[in-house]
This record gives C-alpha cells, structure tokens and sequence, in this order.
C-alpha cells in the first residue's frame, strides 16, 4: 500500500536553476561574460589548419635560414645557438620592454600571426666563465655587463660592440690606467679591474640591424620558388621587425639580440625560497633553467649605452603551463579588450604589466578558486584581473614578479596614472561592451585575411598555394604530414622541399631522414 501510495504522490518539483551572479559594478551577468570570454579565447586562438601549419613552419626556417647567413658572413652569432620562440609579438606582452617605439602592427591589416624571437648575440653558458653584472650603477632588474673577463677571442670578436668608462670603444681607449688590462691578460683583485669593457645594448642592437637587413636583402635578390618572401623590414627599437608572406599567410616576427645565461642570477634567489603556485607541478631545474639580458633601460633616466634589463622568459614560457585554465581565458580575455585602450597614447603601460599580476594571483589566491569548473569562473577572474591592475595604476605600483624589489610603474607620472586608470574606470563599468569590441575585432581581423588571400592569392608567386609553400600535391603532403605527427608524439618533425621540385618533399624526424 506505501509503495502504491508513493507511486502516486505528487513528485517534488525539479531543483530551480541558480541564477546567475550579478556584477555589482556594471550589472552584467557572469553566465553572458563567460560567454564572451570563451568565444573570444576561440577566435583569439584559433587552431592551424595542416596548411596554415606548414606556411608557419616554412616561414620559421626562412627566419632561422636567415640568422644562419647571419653568422656565416658576420661570425659573430655563436655557431651553436639556443634561440627561445615566443607566441605573440613583442607589443603583445610576452617581453618586458618599454612599450615606447614598438611600432603598430593590427592582426588581419598587417598580419595573420605573430611571433617574438630571442637570438643570443652573447651565450654566457659555461660555467667556468666567470660573468660580471655590474648593478652598481643601475636601479633594481637592471645591469651593465662587463666582458673583461672574457677570453681573448670573445673579447676580438665584440670590441666593436663595447665601450669603455669614457664612451669609447676598447680599442681606442688609451692604456694609462694601472687598473686597465690587456687582452689575456690575469685580472687583479681589485674592483677597478672589473671595470670598462661594457657590452653595449645600444651598440649591439644597432649591429644586429644591421646584419639582419643585409641577410634580408641578400635573400630578395636571390628570390627562390617556396620561399616566403620577406615584404616589410622595419626597425622598432631594438626589435628588427620583418613581416613574411608565406603562402596565403602573413607572418611577423620581432627579433631582439639578447645575452642568454644558464643558471640563476644571485640577486633573484629570494624568490626560489617563497612558495609558488607552480611548486609540485614542475621541477625546481625546470623552473630555473635560465635567464637573459635584454637591450632595455630604465624608464627612469637609464643609460641606452649600458643598461640591460633582466628577463627571465624561458621560466615564464614553464610557469604558463601550471595556470589553470580558467585563469588562462580570463587572462587572455583581459589582455584584448586592454590592448585597445593601451595602444593610445602609449602611458608606459604594456600587457607585460597583465602578465606580472597573473603570475602573483596565482601565487595569491587557491588553486581550487582560479581552477574551479563553474561556467562562471572565467568572468569572476577576468573581472578580478581588471580590478588588480586598476590598483596597481592608483598606487604607481607593481613588482616584478621574480625582483620584487623592481616597482614596475614607478616610472609613471600622477597625470599618466589617471589617464589609465580613467580608462579601466570606464572599461570596468561595461566590460560586455568591451567584450563585444574585442569580440568584433577579432572576426574582423579573420574576414581581413580571407578578403586578402582571395584578392591577392593570385597576384605574385608564394601567395597562392600553387605557386607558393605548398606544391600541387599540398592535400597528399598536409596528410603525410598529419599522419607522422600522430605517429611520433613528442618529436621534432621538419618538412624539406626542394625548391627545384616541390612534388618530392623529405621528412626529418629528431635526426632522421625520410
């Protein structure tokens, strides 16, 4: 009779939704501002096509073919070399550089994809090598670089590219200091010894220029079928910015001289004994492989002729792997929508400054909040990320996240402040509209390219599939392609095409040839 009663009973009405949480500041709701983060991460990265993916890797050789010239004819560039590739270019963030003079550069006007190259000029990898870092004269994350210690040969080979306490180059330095020493010879004890022979950034990057143009037009005039051709060349600073046509796609790289070093520098060891949001997930040697010297002063009344600015890319490039994803979308959604009111007038401000405050919420907040699986969760961090940088512009203040010692804004003016801090204001008072800003841009950079290719994928040879990258056989070679990456995971796939007969294409895989 119970069970008969209970098969009859009225049944409980079904659970209510939860109603969405509602943005106290701008009223939107978290479900709609997911929403638009999530698609705005889709056309933000959207995946390679197998022919995209091939233009791509074409256009990596021709840069890394370049440098090869480079060293060839210069002799300079360390014949083994480690160079870092960064995704994004040197205006998106992924680089501490003062953002003044980068040059402007739209996704879809003037290219398709962008990419950062770190070449080292310099590789300080041994070592026995002692290194002097003179950060007496500099304020914190910045450094002159001696090479008296130097051999003999490293030293030949850059006095070009050094300057001694009055300007000059070594060479010219007139030898009356007792302190001064001559090339192989024992330096003393004293700290007068140590000094002079300074690796000039100003100096470095005007040579890189240089031998970057000249490989570029050595390239144009001995143009080959297959080989993307290098359209614009344009120097921004200290980045030799060249933009490639490669097949149907634009491709852009910045290129910066660095000085690479392995190891750990002393005045960043402070940060190895705090707890990170990274410990457990990736090793100590992993975390702290390396770091570089880039050719970047001070903000603040810096010397161009002396001063290096310390990066430690290859541990960011290990730490964006342990960011939950959640935070990884917000954090992407905010650099958009903040690269529209950061472009101008540029304030001293750049996504770099995003990137620093992503690495310390991590740090800050629990991996169960930044991770957790509510579809709410990527507008909750994306609004929490514009209200942490909107703190840091009030108070001029946000340390680097490997120095904290180094105030990144403290080079801001009270006027510059507020202007950036008007602008968060009004961004955080409708980030929907801001979103939908981005949102719109985003397609239209993807219409830009299609309307390109289908304008001028005829129009010169490398713009059309048929007479550029990719051979008439490209369907066979994209799946050959396809089918090798799936049957080595983990391994370094490299496509060879004659340029003499793009029908017979050649495979490397690791050291082997097919």
């Amino acid at each position: 009779m119970e069970s008969l009663m209970s098969a009859v009973a009225p049944r409980s009405p079904a659970p209510a939704k939860k109603p969405s949480e509602v943005d106290f500041r701008s009223g939107a709701t978290m479900e709609q501002l997911s929403a638009q983060v999530s698609e705005l991460v889709l056309l933000e990265q959207g995946e390679f096509g197998d022919q995209t993916a091939l233009e791509v890797h074409t256009a990596k050789d021709f840069i890394f073919n370049m440098l090869g010239l480079v060293q060839k004819v210069d002799q300079r560039l360390p014949v083994a070399n480690e160079y870092l590739l960064l995704s994004g270019g040197a205006r998106e963030g992924v680089l501490d550089l003062n953002p003044e003079g980068l040059g402007d550069y739209a996704k879809g006007a003037d290219f398709d994809l962008d990419f950062t190259l770190l070449v080292p000029a310099l590789k300080l990898h041994d070592r026995n090598q002692p290194v002097t870092l003179d950060m007496r004269h500099s304020p914190p994350c910045h450094s002159w670089l001696s090479l008296r210690l130097c051999d003999s040969n490293t030293l030949s080979r850059w006095s070009v590219c050094c300057q001694e306490e009055n300007g000059l180059p070594p060479e010219d330095e007139e030898d009356e200091d007792e302190g001064e020493m001559s090339k192989g010879s024992t330096p003393s004890s004293s700290p007068q010894s140590l000094d002079g022979c300074y690796f000039s950034p100003a100096l470095v990057t005007d040579w890189f220029w240089g031998v970057v143009s000249e490989a570029v037009e050595e390239l144009r005039r001995s143009p080959q079928r297959g080989i993307p051709i290098p359209e614009r060349l344009e120097r921004n600073g200290p980045l030799a910015t060249i933009i490639l046509q490669a097949g149907s796609s634009r491709v852009l790289y910045d290129l910066l001289p660095v000085v690479s070093f392995r190891g750990w520098p002393a005045v960043a060891q402070g940060w190895l004994t705090a707890n990170h949001f990274w410990d457990g997930k990736i090793t100590e040697e992993e975390a702290i492989s390396g770091f570089y010297l880039l050719p970047c002063c001070s903000p603040l009344g810096g010397r161009p002729d002396r001063e290096w600015r310390l990066a430690f890319s290859r541990s960011e490039v290990q730490l964006k792997k342990c960011i939950p994803y959640p935070m990884a979308q917000a954090f992407l959604a905010a650099k958009a929508v903040l690269s529209r009111i950061l472009a101008r007038p540029r304030t001293g401000l750049s996504p770099y400054h995003l990137r620093t405050l992503l690495f310390w919420a991590c740090d800050r907040l629990p991996g169960t909040y930044l991770s957790c699986p509510d579809p709410d969760s990527p507008a909750r961090l994306l609004l929490g990320l514009l209200d942490d940088l909107a703190h840091c512009i009030l108070g001029k203040n946000c340390p680097n996240y490997f120095l904290p010692q180094c105030n990144m804004l403290e080079h801001l003016s009270d006027s510059q402040a507020l202007l950036v801090a008007r602008k968060l204001a009004h961004m955080r008072s409708d980030p929907s509209e801001h979103l939908r800003a981005a949102l719109d841009q985003a397609r239209q950079a993807g219409q830009l390219k299609e309307a390109a290719n289908s304008t001028n994928g005829h129009s010169s040879p490398g713009h059309h599939p048929a007479n550029g990258i990719i051979s008439p056989s490209e369907d066979k070679l994209a799946q050959r392609l396809q089918q090798l990456v799936t049957e080595n995971p983990g391994k370094s796939i490299s496509v060879f095409l004659n340029p003499d007969d793009v029908t017979r294409p050649h495979f490397r895989i690791d050291d082997k040839f097919y």
